[in-house]
């Protein structure tokens, strides 16, 4: 039984003549328990489809049904219940609010749901205990680190246990050691039974995922299976195209070319360009100063 279908969905913004199509009759379903990556290029409508499946916006055209209810037509307030119950979010920019802690920041989908202060506060001190932050409980987030905030953020998602997590990017603002904790974290609640969801360019973080779905121009384009810890073909294709040894040795190579490649402030214009300009500039002048004294 799927927990997530979507049939012949569109997104269309605008009208008339300016109408955009976000996504593109999109036919989609996930089973209970899958680890979905979504790739693609810019403006390939993964972000829309994100936000649609997190009931964040409503489809234009098509259903969508969560957990065998119809929640494509849900009213506002009602697809925010849904959502509160059902959804974890993730971001890139991590949203945490600078001027709560973090365990008021994790505690806070708990308030929506009516619990209790004592009891949001235990809960969400458990929570950061699971994804270890038990120690930075009483920080704000300016006084964490990237990779510290985006797992406060997961904390956040997981402290209503939802069924599905949906994750856009959630590395895009990490350095390597903070994107391979955060996937890490992501891949132990994934083997405790969730549903996750998530957007990445990365190809190598598709070894994490049960299944990548490839979106181009607001379609579903290619959906393959992948074995766990391995990279998928279709990604393959994309990282990797040219024959090398191995994956380590390409990772390498491409370190290597990272440190040789100039940057701007290491490019200083060329002095004889400079020197080449003037004197162009001062022959004509010498020609027009000529034929005045000739008419004195």
């Amino acid at each position: 039984m799927s927990i997530i279908r979507l049939e012949h969905v569109s997104r269309l913004y605008g009208f008339g003549d300016a109408t955009a199509v976000a996504l593109d009759d999109v036919s989609l379903e996930i089973e209970p328990g899958e680890f979905v990556a979504v790739m693609g290029p810019s403006g390939s409508g993964k972000s829309t489809l994100m936000n649609i499946l997190g009931l964040l916006d409503r489809p234009t055209h098509g259903t969508y049904q969560l957990h065998d209810r119809a929640v494509a037509r849900l009213r506002a307030n009602q697809r925010a219940k849904v959502r509160r119950d059902m959804v974890g979010f993730v971001f890139q920019s991590f949203n945490l609010l600078p001027r709560l802690r973090v365990i008021e920041n994790v505690a806070l989908p708990l308030a929506y749901k009516g619990l209790l202060p004592g009891r949001r506060q235990k809960k969400a001190a458990d929570m950061l205990e699971r994804v270890g932050l038990g120690d930075r409980a009483f920080y704000f987030p300016s006084q964490l680190s990237g990779g510290q905030t985006q797992r406060a953020a997961i904390a956040r998602a997981l402290v209503n246990n939802p069924k599905i997590i949906i994750a856009d990017e959630p590395t895009g603002n990490l350095d390597s050691a903070g994107s391979l904790l955060v996937m890490e974290l992501l891949a132990e609640i994934h083997r405790s039974g969730n549903t996750i969801l998530f957007v990445t360019h990365n190809p190598e973080l598709t070894r994490y995922a049960t299944r990548v779905v490839y979106m181009h121009d607001g379609a579903i384009v290619h959906d393959e299976q992948t074995a766990l810890g391995e990279v998928a073909a279709t990604a393959r294709k994309v990282l990797y195209t040219l024959p090398v040894q191995t994956e380590d040795h390409d990772l390498a190579g491409i370190s290597t070319l990272m440190k040789h490649v100039p940057s701007k402030s290491d490019v200083k214009p060329e002095p004889k360009a400079k020197s080449k300009a003037k004197t162009t500039k001062t022959t004509p002048k010498t020609k027009k100063r000529a034929p005045r004294k000739a008419k004195k």
